[in-house]
Order: C-alpha cells, then sequence, then structure tokens
C-alpha cells in the first residue's frame, strides 16, 4: 500500500556533497519507484526562525514550508551525530513542526494527548565513530531521546533506527551496501 513519506534531511550544510543526502536520495528513488507519494524537506536550505517564548510555540503558526512537514504518515529522519546528538537546526525544525494543537494537546491533568497516533518513522543516524560504540558506551543516548521523548510524546510508533558509523572509513563498497540498504528501506516504506 503506497505511504505518504516525508524525507527529512537533518543535515544542517546544504551541499550535496555530505553522505545523508545521498543516502536521502537513496530511500527517495526506492520510495518513488515503490509508488509511494514522497515529500522531501532538506533542514539546511530553510530559514528555521528560533521559538523565544510559550506564547510563539504555542500560537504563532509555522512557516509554511514547515507546515508541509505535518501531512506524513511515515517520517524519515537523517541527520548526522554533531556533539552527540542532533544538529541544532534539526532541533529548531523539529520545535516548529511538532507543535501543541497539532502533534499533543495539554491536558488538566496528566500527560499530554498524543495526537500522532498511526503515523510511524525511521530515523537514520550517521556518525564517525563505530555505531556499536555509540549504542553500548554513549547508550544511543540521541537517538533514544528523539524516539522517546519526541516521537513517542506524540503519539509517532514504530519508529526504527539505522545507525552508521564509521562514516569516513566505509570507502566506496561500504557506502554503496549502505545505499542500496536505504534504497531497500524506501521501496518498503518503511
Amino acid at each position: 500500500m503506497a505511504r505518504r513519506i516525508l524525507i527529512l534531511n537533518g543535515h544542517p550544510d546544504p551541499e550535496a556533497m555530505h553522505f545523508d543526502h545521498a543516502l536521502a536520495d537513496a530511500y527517495q528513488r526506492g520510495a518513488e519507484a515503490a509508488g509511494h507519494r514522497v515529500e522531501r524537506i532538506d533542514v539546511g536550505t530553510l530559514d528555521v526562525p528560533v521559538l523565544r517564548s510559550k506564547q510563539a510555540y504555542e500560537e504563532e503558526p509555522p512557516p509554511p514550508a514547515i507546515a508541509d512537514a505535518q501531512r506524513a504518515e511515515h517520517l524519515v529522519i537523517l541527520y548526522p551525530l554533531w556533539l552527540g546528538t542532533m544538529p541544532g537546526l534539526l532541533k529548531l525544525f523539529l520545535e516548529q513542526v511538532l507543535r501543541p494543537a497539532f502533534a499533543f494537546d495539554y491536558r488538566a491533568k496528566g500527560l499530554p494527548k498524543k495526537r500522532l497516533t498511526g503515523r510511524s518513522a525511521r530515523i537514520v543516524v550517521t556518525m564517525g565513530m563505530p555505531a556499536l560504540a555509540y549504542r553500548l558506551f554513549y547508550g544511543a543516548h540521541s537517538l533514544r531521546s528523539l524516539k522517546r521523548n519526541i516521537l513517542h510524546f506524540v503519539g509517532i510508533k514504530p519508529v526504527a533506527a539505522t545507525l552508521i558509523g564509521g562514516v569516513e572509513a566505509l570507502g566506496e563498497a561500504g557506502r554503496t551496501r549502505w545505499l542500496a540498504k536505504l534504497e531497500a528501506l524506501g521501496r518498503k516504506g518503511a
């Protein structure tokens, strides 16, 4: 069944020479070849405003390019690990998209109501260190935070993860294998 997929390339540098861009391209090729409806946002090309107050977060509408991201059934988030987490521009983008009244509703008691149930996601994280070290030594903390504290908080489940470590040392054969894996995931809409 065809899905509405949003590919969110979280690399803040808009130049297409980064591996994250190639991975996003591969996923998009696979998804479109399988008949999925694909939208793509490269956050590095956007001027994402900073939300500086609770009032702005709760009441001001997001910019139009950001509001487009709110239609996805399946979200694919790609980002390089920077200082142990996602780049700041991607976090700014997520703050703009996942606002109250769209992503969740405040309640008088208890946790907010999740408004994005029925949607799914895949997170792809690239890094210089080995992915096993990131998982075991660092506890994959940025991945866990994005998954649990942001996506699950608004109801997005299931959330799958792909960790690509040692990016600088992959070589052409390693990069080709990862691009093929992402293209296959795109065909599945997973």
